[in-house]
């Protein structure tokens, strides 16, 4: 019978591999948790609705790569290509955002799922970390996010990050900015691309993510976002850039940096990171100021964003970052003699109560494939019971690194192993 493979664009944790997982999700966790933002969980499918009316119906994600299927009661379904969309839906149907002047921080850990051709770092399932803060409209709460999401990545240990930021201004500011681009282009329409020929009546600011030479020879020249803002839309954006440069933080304005999603307005950023080549982003974020209001809120200011975990393990070690391996404690338990096995089941059970870890042979196998399976699982501590043993009331304490041995009474062996 063949074997069955994992999905194309899915890969698999192996456990040699896990430790890595928890190392960077731990400092997510411990980012969020200083930053004062609390875990929400949402399911990893919502109503197809959700992301067409939030992310955008005409937006290449919701267009070409969501997973979506009909359940059996006959309701569209989507495997959710990205974070926020559900979170506010959530915000929305439980009213955390009813009450006036209501204040919302929430981060999220978990898996999105687009449908694209699989790539180094960009797979089909990919992972993120993300963060949202609803109700407040202010810069401050712009940089509070960058800073988070920086903070994130120190963490980490991840070095030559840049930061590029830009603005889209309000709803207004939007608008006026998209019919600027659409005029720019629409001489050079049949310069562009197939793709983006279709997005200049559509989706337009997409363009400026091309990275089709045809697109980009096309923008040269193309009016910078800043020059449709409002004075209230730009005096925003510069209030911005100041909290950043007195926190320290490098950045540049980039006028042609866009995010993927219909719903951004106000405040965009990426952030870049050396060691994954031409594809170097790790994540970026941005201010939604309209999504609660789309998704049937009330009017209620949202920013943040998302960060790709398999892109972050994949520039840690180009970087050749080490991350913190978790502390490496096990006991094994040896049986020297037939009645010792009963005793080691007890034994074990007592010391994983504990809180030791402990593991022992189950299958009746010989005292050297013990020792064996001791080495294999790199255990730093083991104990030897035999008849003697169990005569006495003791076991022999091995610590693997000194193979210092010492006999030890049975109810001083968990104190020992503290």
């Amino acid at each position: 019978m063949s074997k069955i493979s994992a999905p194309k664009g899915c890969e698999d944790a192996l456990p040699d591999a896990s430790w890595r997982w928890h190392a960077i999700e731990g400092a997510a966790r411990e980012s969020a948790r200083v930053f004062n933002y609390r875990e929400i969980r949402t399911p990893v499918f919502e109503q197809t609705e959700l992301f067409k009316r939030g992310a955008g119906e005409t937006t290449d994600v919701v267009r070409k790569e969501t997973f979506t299927f009909e359940d059996r009661g006959g309701e569209s379904m989507t495997l959710r290509p990205e974070g926020t969309a559900g979170v506010v839906r959530a915000m929305v149907e439980h009213s955390l955002l009813a009450d006036q002047g209501a204040r919302q921080k929430v981060y999220y850990i978990g898996p999105n799922f687009r449908y694209e051709r699989p790539q180094k770092g960009r797979l089909r399932i990919h992972h993120q970390f993300g963060a949202e803060a609803f109700g407040v409209p202010n810069p401050e709460q712009d940089v509070e996010c960058i800073l988070l999401q920086l903070d994130f990545y120190r963490r980490c240990g991840l070095r030559e990050l840049a930061l590029r930021i830009n603005s889209l201004g309000d709803r207004e500011s939007k608008a006026r900015y998209r019919e600027m681009l659409v005029a720019f282009l629409t001489p050079k329409i049949a310069a562009l691309s197939e793709d983006s020929q279709r997005r200049i009546s559509e989706n337009p600011l997409r363009i400026l993510d091309s990275k089709d030479p045809r697109d980009q020879a096309a923008l040269t020249g193309v009016p910078p976002a800043a020059e449709s803002l409002s004075p209230a839309s730009l005096a925003h954006f510069q209030s911005v850039q100041a909290q950043l440069t007195d926190a320290g933080v490098a950045f540049t304005v980039d006028g042609a940096l866009v995010r993927g999603f219909d719903y951004y307005t106000g405040t965009l950023w990426e952030v870049t990171a050396g060691g994954l080549g031409s594809q170097s982003a790790v994540g970026g974020g941005g201010r939604y100021d309209n999504l609660v209001e789309t998704l049937g809120g009330k009017s209620v200011p949202g920013v943040g964003f998302g960060s790709g975990l398999e892109r972050l393990l994949i520039a840690l070690e180009a970087q050749g970052i080490a991350l913190p391996a978790p502390p490496h404690k096990l006991v094994f338990l040896v049986a020297q003699s037939e009645a010792a096995r009963p005793f080691n089941l007890s034994l074990a059970r007592t010391l994983r109560a504990a809180g030791v870890p402990t593991e022992l042979d189950l299958t009746g196998r010989s005292f050297k494939a013990q020792l064996k399976s001791a080495d294999k699982e790199l255990a730093t501590h083991v104990v030897f019971v035999g008849d003697n043993e169990l005569a006495t009331g003791t076991v022999v304490l091995k610590v693997s690194a000194s193979r210092e041995q010492t006999t030890v009474p049975v109810g001083e062996l968990v104190a020992r192993l503290g």
